[in-house]
């Protein structure tokens, strides 16, 4: 038996009225699955015969335009209106569809190697005679009345401790900023050293103040070229 509809005993609707709803088994006013499961049923109990089956949908295509013609119209049949109230509540009620769990993203870890203490051990090496040879010569070269200009001496001898960092392990960043910060503390401490001179007291040489203020940083620079690894 078709859903929620039976055959009518009346005449004129029944299974073997010349009616779309007889040819089909329906009472007028059929649910829509009804409809198409009795169309199902009839093309099977025709099988092979063409003259049958054409009827059959015949039967259907003017039941649907029926239909189409009842909605148009705002016409829906009490029996439509109940089959189609039997579906909705017969129908499961719609299950939430659960939110996607977000993946859990573990931020990476910066390393932290670069950060190391700095550890004091004599170069070996190209470590210590580079170093040394190097600093050697800028310090006769600052100290030379008429020698060179403090300013590229001093940025020479940052780059100079600098490679010797790096080539004791250092990373380039840590290398770089070391001997910034070296060069930076000698520097003030070179203006502490002016400030505490008396300007009337012989030196024995003809030092500029930035001569002798180029000096702790120079000192600072070689001590960690040579030293810190």
């Amino acid at each position: 038996m078709n859903q929620g509809i039976e055959p009518s005993s009346t005449p004129g609707s029944g299974p073997g009225d010349d009616t779309p709803y007889g040819r089909l088994g329906l009472e007028p006013g059929a649910s829509f699955d009804a409809v198409q499961a009795a169309r199902q049923n009839r093309l099977s109990e025709a099988g092979d015969d063409a003259m049958a089956r054409a009827r059959i949908e015949a039967a259907y295509d003017a039941v649907l335009m029926e239909r189409l013609k009842e909605r148009q119209q705002g016409r829906v049949s009490t029996a439509a209106a109940s089959a189609s109230q039997r579906e909705q509540t017969s129908k499961p009620p719609a299950r939430s569809t659960p939110l996607p769990v977000m993946p859990q993203v573990s931020l990476p870890r910066l390393p932290v190697s670069g950060l190391k203490a700095p550890s004091l051990a004599l170069g070996q090496g190209r470590s210590l005679w580079v170093p040394v040879i190097g600093f050697a010569l800028l310090q006769v070269a600052l100290l030379l009345p008429n020698g060179l200009p403090a300013e590229p001496l001093l940025a020479f001898a940052t780059l100079l401790t600098t490679t010797c960092l790096l080539w004791r392990g250092r990373r380039l960043l840590g290398a770089i900023g070391l001997a910034f910060g070296l060069l930076t503390a000698g520097l003030v401490l070179g203006a502490l050293l002016i400030s505490l001179l008396d300007p009337h007291l012989p030196l024995g040489l003809p030092l500029s103040s930035l001569q002798i203020q180029s000096l702790p940083a120079l000192l600072l620079l070689a001590l960690a070229a040579l030293l810190i690894a």
